[in-house]
């Protein structure tokens, strides 16, 4: 079969541990975002402060996702990746420099456009918010303070991809936990010092916190990049010869980005302007969707964007050295152990979501109530876990391939299926937010199989297959494994709350019993329907607890 060919077989260990060593990372760096979700949830609840900050946070992510970390990191790594493995490092550096420049001034122009505009965003995405006194007016004053952080981070995720392109994976993904505990610890200080002599002080504090956090993301690589031979050194070019390829591939990048973030925009309009029975405006929706995505994101960056990390500079040098065979190899590797952790993943979310969200952030002003509505968010953005994650993988594929066209088409396709899908969901079945998030998963899902469909008649085509056979293979056993998991979970969860009600110490004791049982039955069960992904796991494990203790036949390099 296609991996195993002994040049992939070779690279499995290694793409595991590039993989593990990002994911322990994201690991932390979700943990951490907890916190910082947590703090916000006990001061600020579920209420109309936190929606117009998560709306204010909002529009500068749209953006950034819009342009910088999703269009341009998708089209710069690719082709920084193929300077580095065939142009050599100094012409790899004048494109960063070259890159980074063009990076500051656009998303610079857009922060201060975007201060200057904030009142029609605001009005655009939440136009509910106007009929709230005194919200829709936060919303403006929250964005104008955290557009900054666009610029920060945009720069961040280029140093992101020069460092992982060099394979160096820890430091970059390290860096989301440098913006979690300074943006939280810069705004409680201000909150505590100066937030009470204003009005709304204390969410105007945590957003400047927010800034600050974009900023120590950014400086935490910098000496990573200065080790590597990558200081930044100011350098214009419009004409050179990778700027350009970065803009090809881009333009369609942007186009498909642009298409999510309609979804996106769609969606918040949507829930900012869901009424009650008496048809007044509800307080909370676009909390509950931000707390429940919060808690998708845990397991998305554990595997999700670390078998990507680590597969994208795989690929991509694959491609520029004209081997196929590995980069069809790898690609089906990475699918096959994305779903072995996705499926347990969203199985675990959908039946032990509401434990989880009420050991997390039931207290203070989040009630038993935002419980409830942030559980059935989460359940319904569970459904889609397998399809974010294998979107991570399958869109940057095709960009390693100098094909951004396909991707584009498929997000723009993506916007009929949101809109008719929320629809459907919200105004014909009355679900409310949860219709909005099982919108979202369908989209997910429905993206995931038309890209793995495209690019598997693509390769065929040129006698490179993917082996779907074995993928899809995988994929049922993993789902018979799953099943059993969720009928044990499902059961331990009813019998600890049938003991011990419904406090805080039933939910946090079916979160302490129910997921390491569940996850031990997934395993078990997985062994037994013959799923290779736990084998390779263990012996990609051992292989790297060898070669750590043995750093001249292949530990990992210094700086990881």
């Amino acid at each position: 079969m296609a991996d195993r060919n002994p040049a992939s077989s070779a690279g499995s260990p290694r793409f595991l541990r590039s993989a593990g060593i990002v994911s322990a990372a994201v690991a932390l760096s979700r943990v951490t975002g907890l916190v910082r979700e947590m703090v916000m949830a006990r001061l600020f609840g579920a209420g109309e402060v936190y929606d117009a900050f998560l709306l204010a946070f909002r529009i500068p992510n749209l953006t950034r996702d819009l342009f910088a970390e999703g269009a341009l990191s998708s089209a710069f790594v690719p082709t920084f990746t193929q300077y580095l493995t065939a142009k050599g490092r100094r012409q790899a550096a004048e494109l960063s420099n070259l890159t980074a420049t063009m990076l500051l001034v656009v998303s610079g122009t857009v922060c201060l456009l975007g201060m200057v505009f904030s009142p029609a965003l605001v009005r655009m995405l939440a136009p509910g918010f106007q009929q709230v006194p005194g919200k829709f007016e936060l919303a403006v004053h929250l964005t104008r303070v955290m557009f900054p952080f666009l610029a920060l981070v945009a720069l961040a995720a280029q140093a992101m991809g020069v460092l992982n392109a060099c394979d160096r994976f820890g430091v970059p993904a390290l860096s989301s936990v440098m913006f979690n505990v300074a943006s939280v610890t810069v705004g409680l200080l201000l909150g505590y010092s100066i937030g009470r002599t204003f009005e709304q002080g204390p969410i105007v504090c945590m957003a400047y916190g927010i800034v600050a956090g974009g900023l120590l993301q950014l400086l935490w690589q910098m000496p990573s990049l200065w080790r590597e031979g990558f200081a930044y050194r100011p350098r214009w070019n419009p004409r050179h010869p990778g700027l350009r390829s970065i803009f090809r591939l881009m333009l369609p990048a942007f186009l498909g980005n642009a298409a999510v973030q309609i979804n996106v925009m769609v969606n918040t309009n949507l829930a900012s302007g869901l009424t009650d029975a008496s048809g007044h405006v509800i307080n909370g929706p676009v909390s509950w969707l931000g707390y429940a995505f919060r808690f998708l994101q845990l397991p998305l960056g554990l595997f999700g964007v670390a078998i990507a990390a680590a597969t994208l500079p795989e690929i991509s040098r694959s491609v520029a050295l004209g081997r196929m065979n590995e980069f069809s190899a790898a690609l089906v590797r990475s699918l096959r152990m994305t779903l072995f952790l996705a499926v347990p993943s969203s199985i675990g979310l959908a039946v032990l979501g509401r434990s989880m969200i009420g050991a997390v952030y039931q207290s203070g002003r989040f009630q038993a109530y935002d419980t409830r509505q942030t559980a059935a968010a989460l359940a319904c953005y569970s459904v889609g876990l397998a399809g974010y994650s294998a979107i991570k993988l399958l869109a940057p594929a095709f960009y390693a391939l100098e094909d951004a066209l396909t991707p584009m088409l498929v997000s723009v396709a993506s916007i009929a299926v949101n809109l008719g899908a929320a629809v459907f969901f919200v105004k014909q079945l009355g679900m409310g937010h949860s219709g909005l998030a099982l919108a979202t998963s369908s989209v997910a899902l429905a993206g995931s199989i038309a890209l793995l469909t495209i690019l598997a008649v693509r390769l065929r085509r040129a006698r490179t297959p993917l082996d779907l056979r074995r993928l899809g293979a995988s994929a049922l056993r993993i789902s018979a494994a799953g099943a059993v998991m969720a009928a044990v979970c499902r059961v331990s969860s009813n019998l600890v709350h049938a003991v011990l009600g419904a406090a805080k110490t039933a939910q946090l004791a079916d979160v302490a019993l129910s997921i390491p049982l569940g996850a031990a039955v997934f395993c078990a069960a997985a062994h037994l329907a013959g799923c290779e992904e736990p084998k390779e796991l263990w012996c990609a494990c051992y292989t790297a607890k060898r070669n750590a203790s043995r750093p001249e036949v292949g530990g990992p390099p210094p700086g990881h």
